[in-house]
């Protein structure tokens, strides 16, 4: 576990827009960006989804000339599956 790694996630742009997708997608009420951006702490610490981000950084290395790998933009890195099932254990229950 790295909590630098974890921060890394949570400040994704590409993270930030999957899970609002999700979230949108399972019905979070209101404004699914905003309840992203401030769950965003306990979503990326999510298990395995650090270890899966530093083991994709450290298999693609910089190359130069090209644009730096984004792990949040690769869906074999952190999955739509593993992006669903997080958002829904957060889902609070309606009354």
């Amino acid at each position: 576990m790295s909590y630098l790694t974890q921060n890394e996630i949570a400040n994704n742009r590409a993270m930030l827009d999957r899970v609002a997708q999700c979230a949108a997608s399972e019905g979070i009420s209101g404004d699914p960006d905003r309840w992203t951006y401030e769950q965003r702490r306990v979503w990326s610490a999510a298990p395995g989804w650090d270890e899966a981000w530093e083991y994709a950084k450290n298999t693609h290395p910089p190359v130069e000339g090209e644009d730096p790998f984004d792990p949040g933009k690769d869906e074999a890195v952190v999955t739509d599956p593993m992006i669903l099932s997080q958002v829904q254990s957060m889902i609070v229950p309606a009354p």
